[in-house]
């Protein structure tokens, strides 16, 4: 995937997160007006209104971010919240989101600064790499363009800018590929500790159980002495089945004459399972498993209104796949966990060099226009 698209999705993940917090306003401080007052105030009559003022621009390395890259892409999400709040309210809300956005377009411009310094360029190659970008945009609007150049106003670009800032992308990508350690050697200690983080999620089997089930559930039971209750005259019968069994009568024919089992009828013959997706009541069984051998009845096992018998056919225990089986995963996963502290150092030192000295001036104007943009139509 093209920085472009990594780019694209860091944006639409900020106007995702713009969306869901301006779509209720709970919280922050307390606005002059409730929303139904706000919304019946005439556009003149807003008294908080910031005054319009000119233009500004934020300078970073010799390249500029104007106010109106960082406005017009947003004016649609802010709006509804603008509508209805007070400006200091919607600065208080607002800032942070609008901060988070400037933050990313200073770093690349910053990382492609180095990108240019760092990295030799063929010019024809470039071309070609963003003409296909070009193409590949066009496309995902179905080869519409009249429709994709919209999407570029919205954006604030057009084809001339939006050709520059592939060129940005294609270069900055290139030099964060060169930036990534992949040659040092992965120790056999890097390993054995990699595998051992994994083995749980991703190389084990589960144990499995495969049993048959009397169950005698002491509500179902018709009542045969006053003096008996269910639950009595359940664990009763039970251990008249247990010594039957014992004594060696079928277990699949008592099941299907005595228990209140989904699986009767086929002897209370359960299909192979997880022991440890076994939910309550019948949770219990896990632990009676691990105690028995193939062959082996437990009971009678009390839980709750249930009164269980178990035969256990089958048991395999929770299992590993060995290191040797699954050291190309590992291998990958340990470059991939060197490239993504790799670039989170990288993005660390850029944040760091975009915390310029005019940046808060810079977000009060945008914040300023926004909200003015935002509320125009409502005195219109």
């Amino acid at each position: 995937m093209s920085r472009l698209r990594g780019y694209a999705v860091r944006k639409c993940v900020f106007l995702l997160a713009l969306l869901v917090l301006f779509s209720g306003c709970g919280g922050g401080k307390k606005t002059k007006y409730t929303e139904e007052e706000l919304a019946a105030i005439p556009f003149a009559q807003r008294e908080d209104l910031p005054k319009a003022s000119g233009g500004f621009v934020l300078a970073v390395g010799g390249e500029t971010i104007t106010a109106d890259e960082m406005v017009l892409p947003f004016i649609e999400d802010f709006k509804p919240f603008a509508q209805r709040s007070s400006f200091e309210q919607f600065k208080l809300r607002a800032r942070g989101d609008l901060e988070r956005v400037l933050i990313i377009k200073v770093s690349d411009i910053l990382l492609y600064q180095q990108a240019k310094e760092h990295t030799g360029v063929d010019e024809e190659a470039l071309e070609k790499a963003v003409e296909r970008e070009v193409r590949r945009f066009v496309v995902s609007f179905g080869s519409d363009y009249a429709r994709a150049e919209e999407a570029l106003k919205r954006m604030g670009m057009d084809w001339r800018s939006f050709r520059e800032y592939q060129k940005k992308v294609i270069l900055s990508q290139y030099y964060i590929t060169s930036q990534l350690p992949d040659n040092r050697p992965i120790t056999y200690t890097e390993l054995v500790d990699t595998y051992n983080e994994m083995k749980d999620e991703f190389f084990s089997t589960e144990a499995m159980l495969k049993f048959r089930l009397i169950d005698i559930e002491a509500g179902k039971l018709e009542v045969a002495d006053a003096n008996q209750s269910r639950l009595e005259q359940a664990k009763e019968l039970a251990g008249e089945l247990v010594r039957r069994l014992r004594a060696g009568e079928d277990f699949g024919e008592l099941a299907r004459k005595y228990s209140h089992g989904h699986r009767r009828e086929f002897g209370g013959l359960w299909k192979p399972v997880q022991a440890q997706s076994l939910a309550a009541p019948y949770d219990v069984l896990a632990d009676e498993a691990e105690r028995l051998k193939p062959g082996q009845i437990a009971g009678p096992i009390e839980a709750g209104e249930h009164i269980f018998i178990m035969k256990l056919e089958e048991k395999q225990p929770k299992s590993f796949k060995s290191l040797e089986e699954v050291q190309r995963e590992v291998r990958a996963k340990i470059i991939f966990y060197r490239r993504k502290e790799a670039i989170e150092e990288l993005e660390a030192k850029l944040a760091k060099q975009a915390a310029l000295s005019n940046m808060d001036a810079f977000i009060d104007f945008c914040l300023e226009k926004i909200y003015r943009l935002s509320n125009q139509e409502i005195g219109e």
